[in-house]
């Protein structure tokens, strides 16, 4: 099954929970809410625009599965069977400082830094691969079922995405699933999670087919709010071969967002402003 047909079945699944949602044997509204819309009722989830502060040049080739910002250095994931690599990238010019290529038949999806290893997920091949982070020399090659689309990390265990509504916690050493979280809004499990990022104790992840990123209870698997990044890439700097957008990388000791896409020619700083 492509990514495409994901979003296909994600979208007919929405269309009938709306369905359901606006069926006339829905119970009677008290006299508090009688005449309402029963989706008028459901809580509002916080929706955050964003400001750039900065912005800055990005590669046009790379198609983009994890970005990440780690002792002062910029590090992303490329995907795609034949171009997929990790690399260190200079934020200032985007120029790749150190690089690593992963062969086929892999295709790269999300990475992760813990303690002195790097780890990249594979998308279908069922391979998470270890690097030492310094020298992207190979420490091992961990395997996991399904297939593998984000990756981030709390300090202790990894937190990876399969384009499901669930998150699986796993054991560094070997991957074994140590938990798992369904990822909701409002009771309805959100799909289609892509890239990850761990910010200030919440897991961000892109919405893969969407300029929206999630902001999601590690514990609960609650969206707390959604970042809302339409427009971002203007059309002034397109290229005509843009994927979504994905990518999001913080920086922990300069309180910097970071977010990105596939083939986008910029890179850009971001600060949220609060929710209408």
């Amino acid at each position: 099954m492509t990514r495409l047909d994901l979003f296909r079945r994600s979208a007919l699944s929405a269309l009938a929970l709306l369905c359901v949602s606006c069926s006339t044997d829905a119970p009677a509204a008290d006299e508090g809410t009688r005449g309402a819309s029963p989706l008028t009722l459901r809580k509002r989830t916080p929706e955050y625009r964003a400001d750039v502060t900065r912005e800055y040049p990005h590669d046009t080739a790379a198609f983009t599965q994890g970005l990440i910002w780690h002792d002062g250095q910029m590090y992303e994931s490329t995907g795609e069977v034949g171009t997929s690599t990790i690399r260190r990238v200079k934020l200032e010019t985007g120029a790749v400082l150190q690089r690593r290529d992963l062969p086929p038949p892999h295709f790269g999806e999300g990475i992760a830094i813990l303690g002195d290893k790097m780890f990249q997920l594979t998308w279908k091949t069922g391979s998470a691969f270890v690097y030492d982070v310094k020298s992207f020399a190979p420490r091992g090659e961990l395997k996991y079922e399904g297939e593998g689309w984000g990756l981030t990390t709390d300090g202790a265990q990894l937190i990876m995405s399969d384009g499901t509504p669930i998150l699986r916690y796993v054991n560094p050493s070997d991957f074994t699933v140590t938990r798992t979280v369904t990822v909701t809004e409002n009771g309805t499990p959100v799909s289609n999670l892509n890239e990850l990022e761990w910010v200030k104790g919440e897991v961000w992840a892109n919405i893969w087919l969407s300029d929206k990123i999630a902001r999601i209870d590690p514990q609960s698997g609650v969206v707390l709010g959604y970042i809302n990044l339409t427009g971002l890439l203007p059309q002034a700097v397109r290229t005509g071969r843009e994927d979504v957008m994905n990518g999001v990388a913080y920086d922990a000791a300069g309180d910097r967002i970071f977010v990105t896409g596939k083939r986008w020619a910029r890179l850009y700083e971001i600060s949220l402003r609060p929710p209408q």
